[in-house]
């Protein structure tokens, strides 16, 4: 793990933020490609299998967000989100298409790096792999994706940390702040989401959930039986 150098893709149609970020993160001993546009981007997501996605949300053509939304079946790689505005709307809407974090522009390159490093840390620093089975449902952590009733839905990072954390603690309850720490997400808003996210993927019935329920004043709880 010393001597793992992570391959993250920056992609942003700013000149100048691009080639800042990419010098950045290159003195910082990363290995960086980047894109102009989400359409470039997804030539060479085809190509090359990248540790890490920073990606921009507003550019021409294909948005941050579109570029997810049209790869989310596909892509098991942790992106970092940038955005103009920073508002909760953003964050709603970037937790829901799948990604992993944000970072609202302007941004200092140290707390870009910091955020790199803790995504990269989270997502290569997890040891325990589980699959799981149970009625309909299978839960794959080593390839990350959940099976139910034969369709597959791709598992990301965030997902994939609190399914690992919330398998291997059976039973437990867990409150929308521990899930933030553990995801390093702030607002209980985003983990609601996330919680949503998951459970369409899980749940036969997603509104009236069966394996992963909410436990009123405490949090949240995987039931397996």
């Amino acid at each position: 793990m010393n001597n793992f150098i992570a391959h993250i893709l920056v992609v942003d149609d700013d000149d100048r933020i691009r080639n800042l970020v990419k010098d950045f993160l290159s003195q910082n001993k990363y290995l960086i490609s980047t894109s102009a546009n989400a359409e470039d981007a997804q030539k060479k997501i085809n190509l090359i299998e990248f540790d890490l996605i920073v990606l921009d949300i507003m550019m021409p053509g294909m948005s941050g967000l579109e570029f997810i939304s049209l790869n989310k079946k596909k892509i098991i790689t942790p992106i970092l989100l940038l955005t103009a505005r920073g508002d909760a709307e953003d964050r709603i809407k970037g937790f829901e298409t799948g990604a992993d974090d944000y970072l609202p522009k302007p941004f200092e390159p140290k707390e870009l790096l910091l955020r790199i490093k803790s995504i990269l840390n989270r997502t290569k620093g997890i040891n325990k792999k589980r699959v799981i089975e149970f009625e309909n449902v299978k839960i794959d952590l080593n390839k990350l994706f959940i099976i139910k009733n034969n369709k597959q839905h791709k598992i990301n990072n965030t997902e994939k940390i609190i399914l690992e954390k919330m398998i291997n603690s059976p039973g437990e309850t867990f409150s929308r702040e521990t899930i933030g720490n553990l995801i390093k997400v702030d607002k209980e808003r985003s983990v609601d989401v996330i919680i949503t996210r998951l459970r369409k993927k899980i749940e036969i019935e997603p509104k009236n959930p069966k394996y992963l329920q909410t436990i009123r004043g405490k949090g949240y709880v995987l039931w397996i039986e």
